[in-house]
């Protein structure tokens, strides 16, 4: 069986119309998408030959690869990587799929970090290690250490290390800060669990796929924000950093947290959507 990359596009986008509920437009870039990871093409090149055919093993792959996102399966976990600060990352359903709003936390960050100065950082639950990956890109100086709890999330971070040639980085397992008693750093990152444990988005979108033990925050949401915050001022040396992502809701809390720990110099910093979403404070 052979069909035109145009034809399918067309029929198969509106089945994910209905399956997904994306908008048409939507659906129609993912199908390009999928089509174009099946015949390890770009979705631009399915995109200006819709009269190509698809021989019959790549339509095969792309028949399996429809039916993985028809049930809800995230593109980013159907490809196994997601682009990250202009860096593809290897994702799997061990970590979170790293955030465009996420990147304002990198970028906060790398305003608190100096260029060509050895300074140490520390990202706690780094999970794929998109954050503290980037950053010891961009600031080769530093020496980076990165958390996490997960042994399989610690792999997929190792994993992408390897692939980036990243020398300034070293991976630990440990709850928050456990492993790392007596040590201090200059600037802690941080983009902890902080969704709601009965939280209605947990049944719609990606976050079905995602690690839960990376987006539950307890009752209210800051249970772990709430721990990261009351332990950093141990860890900071003194006028060092704190910067946290949160919830678009957690603007306020996040603020008096930072306050009853200490910290001065507290900013909240709204991310593309208009969302608050980074607080930041100097101890």
């Amino acid at each position: 069986m052979t069909a035109t990359q145009g034809v399918i596009v067309d029929s198969d986008s509106l089945r994910l119309v209905k399956s997904l509920r994306l908008a048409k437009r939507e659906a129609m870039s993912e199908i390009q998408l999928l089509l174009g990871f099946a015949q390890s093409i770009s979705r631009a090149s399915v995109v200006a030959f819709p009269e190509r055919l698809v021989e019959l093993d790549n339509f095969g792959k792309y028949h399996t690869l429809l039916q993985r996102r028809l049930e809800g399966e995230p593109i980013a976990y159907i490809f196994g990587q997601k682009e990250f600060y202009g860096i593809d990352f290897s994702v799997d359903s061990s970590v979170l799929i790293p955030r465009p709003e996420t990147e304002l936390l990198v970028e906060r960050a790398l305003e608190r970090i100096p260029k060509d100065v050895e300074i140490r950082i520390l990202d706690l639950g780094t999970g794929s290690g998109n954050i503290a990956l980037t950053l010891a890109r961009q600031r080769p100086s530093s020496r980076v250490t990165a958390i996490d709890n997960s042994t399989a999330a610690l792999e997929t971070a190792i994993r992408n290390a390897q692939h980036l040639n990243s020398k300034n980085v070293t991976f630990l397992q440990s709850d928050w800060f456990d492993a790392i008693p007596k040590e201090v750093f200059n600037v802690i990152v941080a983009n902890p669990p902080y969704v709601a444990n009965g939280d209605p988005h947990l049944q719609s979108g990606d976050v079905r796929f995602e690690p839960k033990s990376a987006l539950l925050g307890g009752r209210d949401g800051i249970e772990e924000l709430h721990q990261i915050v009351m332990d950093s001022p141990d860890h900071l040396v003194r006028g060092g950093w704190l910067l946290i992502e949160h919830g678009y809701n957690q603007a306020n809390l996040s603020q008096i947290e930072l306050v009853q720990a200490g910290f001065a110099k507290i900013t909240t910093h709204t991310d593309l959507g208009g969302n608050p979403r980074i607080t930041e404070g100097q101890i």
